[in-house]
């Protein structure tokens, strides 16, 4: 069935959702978003992620992780001008982690032995006590990828624009304010809201179960592989401890923080000593051997991760007799990861409830 669609939210999720629906020819499908790809602003997540793919929810709710992977891995090895490539990834765990894994910080599975997704690389091996990072306990390894937001997200929004999709700049305070912008002239009958931190605040949602989750790292020009992304840091807190190497010149990710509830988006020096502290004591070959002054910093940056108490919300609901609503959000740190997966279920949130509207006809 056709449909008229305003997706709210121009990041990864609402982009990636208006990519999938555009592939059915009969969608009129607008995407409306306060920002845009290129833009840099506390408010919008997508430029500050990593982004990589290592699986993070459980078995049960896999689904999304595992569709995202099959798409970034053909992304990755037919079409170089999306900005992903691939890279070996060390996962460093803690015994003393495994109860605080449980927490909000990181959702269990990704730092499980046996995990899951042993099954979805097919390169995955656990190490050998010679090879665990140092600190941690044991480890294990997989070829995933990394992208580079910086061409990712143009792509993607360039991948909307050949299948016909209209990009507008608003700024929405209601969600009902979408029925007014379709390119068509004419109401939609399904708003997709794909606004992630923002559907806080936005009228008709105020999803008070929504918080930030602030992440602050530094991107330096030294590269470094394989990718770390280790369980926990001995001063604990809200710190973590990552290393990522963006595809195509994108700098390399020092990590970082996941602070819950944390709004604050100016960079803390003290955080930034002791994420590259961390880092060049753990993989001192980044800069060389020479310590902090031997890494070459492009930037400091913070970004905000949409963190909802419930996870992910991806659901209908009925907006009046004219228009549903499908929700896409609330991804925390996992957006790029189950952006493919989500989409997918956007599509079939779509189709069913197209289809329950022209039955009612």
């Amino acid at each position: 069935m056709a449909n008229t669609i305003v997706v709210v939210g121009a990041g990864v999720s609402g982009l990636t959702s208006a990519y999938l629906l555009s592939k059915n020819k009969g969608n009129k499908i607008t995407v409306v978003g306060k920002h845009m790809p290129g833009d840099y602003d506390i408010e919008y997540a997508s430029p500050f992620a990593g982004a990589n793919v290592c699986p993070m929810a459980t078995q049960e709710n896999s689904r999304w992780e595992r569709r995202t992977w099959v798409e970034f891995k053909r992304l990755c090895e037919q079409v170089p001008e999306a900005g992903i490539h691939f890279q070996k990834c060390n996962i460093a765990r803690r015994k003393k982690d495994a109860e605080a894994a449980k927490s909000n910080n990181f959702p269990d599975a990704l730092f499980q032995e046996e995990p899951w997704y042993k099954e979805l690389f097919e390169d995955f091996r656990e190490q050998n006590p010679n090879e665990v990072t140092r600190g941690y306990d044991s480890g294990c390894e997989f070829t995933s990828v990394c992208i580079n937001t910086a061409i990712y997200l143009p792509w993607l929004a360039g991948q909307c624009l050949k299948n016909g999709v209209v990009l507008k700049r608003a700024s929405l305070t209601d969600i009902s304010e979408a029925k007014k912008l379709s390119h068509t002239g004419n109401v939609p009958n399904i708003i997709v809201n794909a606004t992630g931190l923002g559907s806080l605040k936005l009228g008709g949602v105020k999803d008070e179960t929504m918080a930030p989750a602030r992440g602050q790292i530094v991107v330096v020009r030294n590269e470094s592989t394989p990718m770390l992304i280790t369980s926990g840091v001995e001063d604990g807190g809200s710190d973590v401890m990552y290393l990522m190497q963006r595809a195509a010149g994108g700098g390399t990710i020092l990590g970082g923080t996941y602070d819950i509830g944390n709004w604050e988006s100016q960079p803390d020096p003290d955080i930034a000593q002791r994420i590259m502290q961390r880092i060049v004591e753990t993989r001192p070959e980044v800069a060389d051997g020479q310590g902090v002054k031997g890494l070459s910093i492009i930037r400091h940056a913070v970004g905000l991760r949409p963190w909802r108490k419930d996870g992910l919300r991806l659901e209908e609901e009925k907006l009046d007799d004219e228009t549903w609503i499908v929700h896409n959000y609330g991804h925390s740190g996992w957006g790029y990861q189950g952006s493919y997966g989500c989409a997918e279920g956007v599509v079939e949130l779509v189709d069913k409830v197209g289809k329950d509207a022209k039955a009612k006809l």
